[in-house]
């Protein structure tokens, strides 16, 4: 009787350990916005954030627009990488990363010009708050992915 109680709880530890699992990957899955929203989105957010004229937003929205698209064009350009288990050469590493920096330090000339003193001094802070943020999360990710090879062995 004891046995059979134990394997009973082991059968629902396990099926509500895989509920678990499984309901969390479902919520990775966002709905897609267009590329037009995500730069009404942003254009909004940084106006709350650094108090922009609306000649600064209509300045500012061509720039996020073109940036936007530029991201969306990689990310399709990645997945089909990743279908076809094709990994970049290191050419096409540095290529990338040189094309990022470039848009990088074009954007910041571009804010320069838009934003006054204290509004560029404000999206400076926010901008290396945001790589802060992301470099953790990619710690970890990292993390993550070296705890599931761990526990695979």
């Amino acid at each position: 009787m004891k046995n059979l109680a134990t394997i009973l709880a082991f059968v629902f530890a396990f099926t509500f350990t895989t509920q678990a699992q499984k309901q969390k990957k479902r919520s990775h899955k966002r709905p897609q916005l267009t590329i037009e929203q995500h730069t009404n989105l942003a254009v909004k957010k940084m106006t709350l954030d650094l108090d922009l004229s609306e000649n600064q937003q209509n300045k500012i929205k061509p720039l996020i627009a073109a940036k936007m698209t530029e991201r969306k064009a990689f990310m399709e350009k990645r997945k089909e990488a990743r279908k076809e288990r094709k990994k970049p050469t290191a050419d096409e590493v540095y290529a990338l990363k040189s094309k990022v920096l470039d848009n990088q330090i074009a954007m910041r000339n571009s804010m320069k010009e838009i934003l006054n003193k204290e509004q560029f001094e404000k999206f400076e802070k926010m901008q290396k708050v945001r790589k802060m943020r992301t470099k953790k999360m990619k710690m970890k990710k990292m993390q993550d992915k070296r705890g599931q090879k761990m526990r695979r062995k």
